[in-house]
């Protein structure tokens, strides 16, 4: 049976917490789709790259499909549970050694994920169109480049501050009894 440790599941909790507060906290609408832009992925390209895949999909997720329901975009929690989820599992995946180049990579690839997701999500399930899906990605993008620009500082400070921070991120054993 695979365990947790408590730290993990608390480390998850603060995680999707600070996800769903990042995107309901600073929305910026974007008209032509009805949507709106945020800063949920600065907290996912941190948890990503700082705690590893696991906590980046976990947070990236459920947080942002937490804000959705919360926000009043509760059709959309489960696309942005599909491509915020996927962005920081692959994102922490691609980062895991943390050089500069992988998490550029690790931070490309989450970008290229979620913005490919959201396109062909709200293109062939939402009935946005085409065009208005097309129209949000430069959106998606500038929130990704945002979000890597804000993330990636971030973890180094933090590493740099407490160095066996990243050991939080890994599942370990949960013991009944």
């Amino acid at each position: 049976m695979n365990k947790l440790r408590a730290a993990f599941i608390a480390l998850a909790a603060i995680l999707i917490a600070l996800t769903t507060v990042f995107t309901l906290v600073i929305r910026v609408p974007i008209t032509a789709t009805g949507g709106y832009l945020n800063f949920s992925d600065a907290v996912i390209y941190f948890a990503g790259f700082t705690f590893g895949p696991w906590i980046g999909l976990i947070a990236g997720g459920i947080g942002t499909a937490l804000a959705d329901l919360f926000g009043g975009y509760a059709a959309f929690a489960p696309l942005s549970l599909v491509a915020h989820g996927l962005e920081g599992l692959v994102a922490g995946a691609i980062a895991r050694k943390a050089t500069p180049l992988k998490l550029g990579l690790g931070w490309l690839a989450g970008t290229v994920l979620m913005i490919g997701i959201y396109f062909l999500g709200e293109g062939l399930f939402y009935g946005i169109g085409w065009g208005a899906a097309l129209a949000e990605v430069p959106w998606n993008l500038l929130q990704n480049v945002v979000g890597g620009l804000v993330g990636i500082p971030l973890f180094y400070a933090v590493r740099r501050a407490y160095p066996p921070i990243t050991r939080l991120g890994q599942p370990g054993e949960w013991r009944e009894g």
